[in-house]
């Protein structure tokens, strides 16, 4: 009977066979076996000689990954702020920059215990909601998306996270399913534009979590309309590097009592916070 390969040759053949495509091949050979072991990294390091069981199903998530896909598809698995979320295709990859947009909104309501309405635009994994249920003990949320798909795994996540009675999940285009008076609104809209062109990896991403129209800020100047037609009180939106000035430029003339931009960890502008004055 033959026997099962050992975690270092398993290692070193995936290695060689993402190299040519991948960068930091080794890394994500490492991401890939502790995924498909349920092990962490402490154990593959001191369990080198261990056998490796099942190693078909291994190499069939190797092969995907050799092909582009993104890895946090292949392992259901993508970690934003710290904790464990499941992904899968039908909902943007989360980006460690909008774990920023998180703190903003902390920055921006003093009391945590504050009994207020939050909206999410564009839910996706339903990460957002989730950090901020977590934070918010005593808000409610409503958590919006144009796909059915996305809505799916934002349920997951919110089941996982024990916070289904505080986050409420309804399929629908911005803010056309909501009725009730918002105190704040979030999002991560689409904000590239449709002509632009993107890395191959981007290809297995939902193109309506990515796309936000010719110019690629036409969904935020929307949610800015709605922003302040309903007098919602906070709005923190997260934006491309080059759409400050377009933003600054839509208010001039409106009703508002400030607005802030913030940057990402490169000193890109990311997203601002509105707020209005009522």
């Amino acid at each position: 009977m033959e026997r099962s390969p050992l975690v270092k040759d398993v290692l070193q053949e995936i290695t060689a066979i993402l190299n040519p495509i991948i960068p930091r091949a080794s890394r994500e050979a490492q991401l890939l076996l502790m995924a498909h072991l349920q092990k962490d990294e402490l154990w593959l390091m001191t369990n080198k000689s261990t056998q490796v069981e099942n190693v078909e199903k291994l190499f069939e998530w190797v092969d995907r990954r050799a092909q582009n896909e993104p890895l946090e598809y292949i392992t259901n698995s993508v970690s934003f702020y710290s904790e464990d979320f499941y992904i899968a295709q039908g909902a943007l990859i989360p980006r460690p920059e909008t774990e920023i947009l998180i703190d903003e909104v902390m920055k921006h309501v003093s009391d945590k215990n504050a009994v207020m309405t939050f909206v999410e635009v564009g839910v996706g994994s339903g990460i957002i909601s989730v950090m901020l249920a977590k934070y918010f003990p005593n808000a409610k949320f409503i958590a919006v998306d144009i796909s059915a798909d996305a809505l799916e795994i934002a349920k997951i996540n919110i089941e996982k996270f024990g916070l289904t009675d505080r986050i409420e999940l309804r399929l629908g285009s911005l803010l056309e399913p909501i009725q009730e008076h918002v105190d704040y609104l979030v999002s991560n809209p689409p904000y590239i534009a449709n002509d632009a062109e993107l890395e191959s990896n981007l290809s297995y991403e939902p193109q309506n979590a990515l796309f936000g129209g010719i110019i690629g800020d036409e969904i935020i100047g929307e949610l800015l309309n709605e922003v302040l037609k309903r007098k919602i009180n906070f709005f923190t939106c997260e934006i491309g590097y080059d759409q400050k000035s377009k933003i600054v430029d839509y208010l001039q003339g409106k009703q508002f009592k400030d607005l802030n931009f913030y940057e990402d960890l490169s000193g890109f502008d990311r997203g601002f916070t509105l707020r209005l004055e009522h």
